[in-house]
């Protein structure tokens, strides 16, 4: 499968900003999806994620907990993260990712995408 990522750019602390992940492939629906982020200088970590089949099962990191929404439209092959509230320290870059576990975990995941920049001012 192969995974684009768009939607990034920049925006002022307490903006909003919603990411794009359209898969192309294999059926999208196999895939539990997932978004990592990798700020300047620091590893990549784990954002949220969300079960193959439906977005009743999500999962995330508790930085990102009650201001990101992670969705899925297995219509349109697109997952999705909204970004309310937004920090500096979300700056990053988003990759979303793809793959046969749920998981938090980097190797969960599968297939990448390329990756978007966030940047946050403040």
């Amino acid at each position: 499968v192969q995974l684009q990522a768009s939607g990034g750019g920049l925006v002022q602390a307490g903006d909003s900003l919603r990411l794009s992940c359209v898969a192309s492939g294999q059926s999208f629906t196999e895939y539990n999806m997932a978004w990592l982020r990798q700020a300047p200088g620091k590893g990549r970590e784990f954002v949220a994620a969300i079960i193959s089949w439906t977005d009743s099962a999500t999962a995330y990191a508790d930085a990102v907990k009650g201001r990101f929404t992670i969705s899925r439209d297995n219509a349109k092959n697109t997952v999705y993260l909204q970004m309310n509230r937004l920090k500096p320290e979300d700056t990053a870059v988003y990759y979303c990712a793809a793959g046969g576990r749920f998981g938090t975990a980097e190797d969960a995941y599968d297939y990448w995408g390329q990756g978007t920049l966030v940047t946050v001012s403040s």
